[in-house]
């Protein structure tokens, strides 16, 4: 009797060990994820949030990460500073997230740095100024990752570009943003160094709807070229603005703006345009031995084929940021774990992964870990988007 109890006690236990392991490698891995998905640049953000959840998707379907499916939190920053430090918050204290992803613009990005830094909760942001990975004056970087390319490596791969014209005496013109400003600064740092000068600078509020002063002020100087750096329904005013003046000077804008909307908004004035880009937007253009291409072809395949994102939102330079930044963030967590320090350095030395922005090679110096091969030039021509020339 007492080795028969002794037997059916010693299956009980080893039932609840293995419920409780199985219960344990289920347990949910949750990820904050909080976009514009409403205000000015929600074209930018809503369609971030769906790749979010496609990588996501696509991560449960093979498995999760060690058996455990991942679940997004999602938040509505519309926007707004304010709101995303608050989202910030209910993503570390209340819902108790491994790692954020997001937000959206520089100056919602810059409100949350210190947040998640204090809590010390990896974040991976899908914005593309600078000054939320870099340190001294805008402060520690040491939990905050970002997937789009740093502003320097697309000045970078302009000005390489414009150097290569020899287009050298050029005029510059930007949004008085968080982004703009950021891009402005790095190209006056690296003018030099490519033998560029500026004839004339111009500013604009990101929510203007004319900037024909300022174009024609810039004009009046005699520049080669014009440079535009903004992104949203900004870019293609001043592509309108300039052909409704004449000036026939090209026009090169920034890698926020490789995107199908800013054909459709600018219209015919967009044709000849020029700026720099991730290879989403040409992936058949890339040869064959181009390491991102099979990469970036099946994710063009999900996005347009299995998920049909393509039919609302084109497939344009910021699709890929939230596919990069999840898919990191859950290979970092396969391989460390969820404790904070711990994937947070796991993130850190993520080394050769292909994503479809670039090939990441992050270090403690660098959290984005993208250079300027992961950056083509691309051209309006014919309404669509085509390498350069």
């Amino acid at each position: 009797m007492n080795s028969r109890m002794a037997t059916l006690a010693g299956l009980m236990v080893a039932i609840f060990l293995t419920w409780g392991s199985a219960s344990i490698a289920a347990e949910e891995i949750r990820l904050g994820a909080f976009f514009d998905l409403s205000g000015p640049a929600s074209n930018i953000g809503t369609p971030t949030k769906l790749v979010a959840e496609m990588a996501v998707a696509e991560i449960n379907k093979a498995g999760g990460v060690a058996g455990r499916p991942l679940k997004l939190v999602i938040g509505d920053t519309e926007g707004n500073p304010a709101k995303a430090a608050t989202l910030a918050k209910k993503f570390i204290y209340q819902d108790k997230v491994a790692a954020i992803i997001g937000p959206t613009r520089t100056g919602t990005g810059m409100t949350v740095k210190p947040i998640v830094e204090k809590a010390g909760i990896p974040t991976f942001m899908t914005v593309g100024g600078d000054p939320i990975i870099m340190g001294g004056k805008y402060g520690s970087f040491e939990y905050v990752f970002k997937s789009p390319q740093r502003s320097e490596t697309a000045v970078k791969r302009l000005f390489t570009y414009l150097r290569d014209k020899k287009l050298e005496r050029v005029a510059l013109l930007y949004a008085a943003d968080s982004f703009g400003k950021d891009g402005a600064e790095w190209m006056e740092k690296l003018a030099p160094e490519f033998g560029i000068t500026f004839a004339a600078r111009e500013s604009f509020g990101p929510q203007d709807t004319d900037m024909t002063p300022q174009l024609t002020r810039l004009r009046n100087d005699a520049p080669q070229a014009v440079i535009c750096w903004t992104i949203g329904p900004a870019g293609a005013i001043v592509a309108k603005n300039r052909h409704q003046l004449g000036i026939e000077l090209p026009l090169f804008q920034c890698h926020g703006l490789p995107d199908p909307k800013y054909i459709e908004l600018a219209g015919a004035a967009s044709e000849g345009d020029r700026m720099p880009s991730t290879k989403l937007l040409v992936a058949a253009q890339l040869p064959d031995s181009d390491p991102q291409k099979k990469t970036i072809l099946n994710f063009i395949h999900l996005y347009d084929e299995v998920y049909d994102f393509d039919r609302q939102f084109p497939i344009n330079t910021h699709s890929g940021y939230a596919w990069d930044a999840v898919t990191i963030v859950a290979e970092a967590i396969r391989k460390a774990g969820t404790e904070p320090k711990a994937l947070r350095q796991a993130i850190e030395n993520t080394k050769d992964f292909v994503g479809v922005s670039g090939i990441y090679n992050l270090t403690p110096e660098d959290h984005n870990g993208l250079d300027i091969d992961s950056m083509v030039m691309v051209e309006v021509r014919d309404g669509g988007f085509v390498l350069a020339r």
